[in-house]
């Protein structure tokens, strides 16, 4: 795997999980863990947030890593 992939899914990665994280604490007043994790949305809203972190956000992170690193040369 090349560097750009590997820096996309593990900056995008942790940005998913972070985020699914965040709203099962956010939503936990409402919901209980048990059956925030029973739903078949929190799964698809967890493969989401992965997605668009991987792709969208460590894309434009890696995109701004490479113009800092030229610019430094």
């Amino acid at each position: 795997m090349n560097k750009r992939w590997n820096y996309q899914l593990v900056t995008g990665g942790l940005w998913g999980v972070f985020m699914t994280a965040f709203n099962v604490f956010f939503e936990i007043k409402d919901k209980p863990l048990a059956q925030q994790l029973a739903s078949s949305n929190f799964y698809i809203r967890a493969v989401v947030f992965i997605l668009v972190g991987i792709f969208v956000l460590g894309y434009f992170n890696w995109k701004a890593k490479v113009k800092r690193e030229q610019e430094q040369k």
